[in-house]
Formats: structure tokens, C-alpha cells, sequence
């Protein structure tokens, strides 16, 4: 097995952090690398915010704030949430423009996918794990423009990242032949 396929099987989604800082340089270095993703005409539909040290505090109360109940409220989920995320080394939010033409954004969305595994696999050879999320609040109109998401931009993901306090274990996956149709006529 050659480095770059046991790279891609060893890869892991990283929940458990240590709380030891990481280079902003060195992920900007990790985000030049991945930039690398095939994208149709070269148009690279990404745009990204980095939160970092104080700064994460502000993705944190616009997470906070998206969370709010109809009568002011914050759950006590939320709250806890907001203090992982708080011990989390970096967030780092990807956008994409939203283009009307549909065969458009299914490329953009499929560069800006391809983009995030390079990064992914990238960071994971120099001993940074990172976990990729879609969740729910992202699409709340409160969260986006509090961290500065326009309108026509989508959130693909909040990458948070960091050096791994723990790895979990692989899941086998079903071999490829089960889910692969040859046609030879």
C-alpha cells in the first residue's frame, strides 16, 4: 500500500481535541495545497473565516444566538456546545456562491467538496485532525449573518480542527464490488 492510499484509509473524523494551539500559517499552507482540487474553469468557489484565538468567541455567540428560543432563551445544550466549541484550537467556516444554474453550483459544490477531502488529507499527514459539520444551524439566517455569510452564499461546512486527544477507531466499509454494476455490452 502505497502513503497516499493508507492516508486516505487511516483519515479519521476528529471530535476529542487537545487543547494545544495550531499554526494559522501552517493551515493557511494546508488551504494552498488543497486549493489544488479540480474545479470546473478554474473558478475556485471558495471563500473562507478563520476563527482563532479571541476571534472564536464571535463564532461561538453567533452560534449562541441561532440557538435562541422564541422567547430569548439558550438551552442548556446549547451552552453546552458553545463551551466545546470554545476549546476547540480553530473553526473554520467554507463558502460557496450559490450560482442560479444548477449544473454550475453541482460543480462548484463538487470542487468545494474536493477541496475540503485534500485539506482534510493534507492536514491528517502533519498530525492534524479536523471533523467537517453540516449542522442544522448553519442554515439559520441569524448565524450566517452574524459571521458574515451574504446573501446567494452557502455554508458548505464548519471545519473545527485541531491536534487529536483521541482517534477513533476504523469502520469497515462494504466492499466496492457490492455496490458496483459493470456493463461489458
Amino acid at each position: 500500500m502505497n502513503a497516499i492510499d493508507q492516508n486516505i484509509m487511516e483519515r479519521r473524523s476528529i471530535k476529542k481535541f487537545k487543547v494545544d494551539a495550531v499554526n494559522v500559517e501552517e493551515i493557511i499552507e494546508l488551504l494552498n495545497v488543497a486549493k489544488w482540487a479540480p474545479n470546473h474553469k478554474v473558478n475556485e468557489p471558495w471563500r473562507f473565516l478563520l476563527y482563532t484565538d479571541g476571534g472564536k468567541e464571535k463564532f461561538v455567540q453567533a452560534f449562541l444566538e441561532a440557538m435562541r428560543t422564541p422567547d430569548g432563551e439558550i438551552p442548556p445544550k446549547a451552552l453546552n456546545k458553545a463551551d466545546y466549541f470554545r476549546s476547540i484550537p480553530l473553526h473554520l467556516v467554507v463558502v460557496m456562491p450559490e450560482d442560479p444554474r444548477q449544473r454550475r453550483w453541482d460543480e462548484d459544490y463538487g470542487a468545494v467538496s474536493s477541496m475540503l477531502q485534500n485539506f482534510q488529507l493534507a492536514a491528517w499527514e502533519r498530525g492534524i485532525g479536523m471533523i467537517w459539520r453540516s449542522n442544522d444551524w448553519i442554515y439559520n439566517p441569524v448565524f450566517r449573518e452574524a459571521i458574515g455569510v451574504k446573501p446567494g452564499e452557502k455554508i458548505i461546512a464548519t471545519m473545527m480542527i485541531g491536534y487529536p486527544a483521541h482517534v477513533p477507531a476504523k469502520q469497515e466499509r462494504t466492499d466496492i464490488r457490492e455496490k458496483l454494476t459493470i456493463i461489458s455490452e
